[in-house]
């Protein structure tokens, strides 16, 4: 049974450090060096997201299994980072931003086509304005 405080008249769960490591001890959590390793830690995850009334405890794990599982998959499968003009054309396509929209926000018809074409660099400032226009980070068009 999980444990309860009364705050404000609700009852809410508390994070039970008996419990937690109760679990640590049951799953016994380390850094994912294998193929099978990895499997068995994404299927926990599974279950985990998918479980209704999930626990602190069991959250707290959840979240520690994820980050080993992007630390193995960061060395194991690494992204190669797109070029900042797929992600504006990526961002443009999914939102149904056509190249005329941009017109003003980062410069004239001719340069916002270089731009999205990858013919001309994105500036600190072009990066600037459409992140803001996107509403993401500026880091990623640059």
């Amino acid at each position: 049974m999980p444990n309860t405080t009364k705050v404000n008249g609700k009852m809410i769960l508390t994070f039970d450090q008996n419990t937690y490591r109760n679990l640590l001890a049951e799953v016994a959590p380390v850094a994912i060096e294998t193929e099978e390793e990895y499997e068995r830690a994404l299927k926990l995850v599974e279950e985990l997201t998918f479980q209704k009334n999930r626990t602190p405890e069991e959250q707290a794990l959840q979240k520690l299994l994820v980050i080993l599982i992007e630390a193995y998959e960061t060395k194991n499968y690494p992204m190669d980072r797109s070029a900042p003009h797929e992600i504006l054309q990526h961002i443009m396509e999914a939102s149904r931003t056509r190249q005329a929209d941009l017109v003003g926000l980062i410069g004239s018809s001719g340069v916002v086509s270089e731009v999205v074409n990858g013919k001309r660099l994105i500036s600190k400032a072009q990066a600037k304005a459409l992140g803001d226009y996107f509403k993401v980070s500026p880091s990623l068009f640059i």
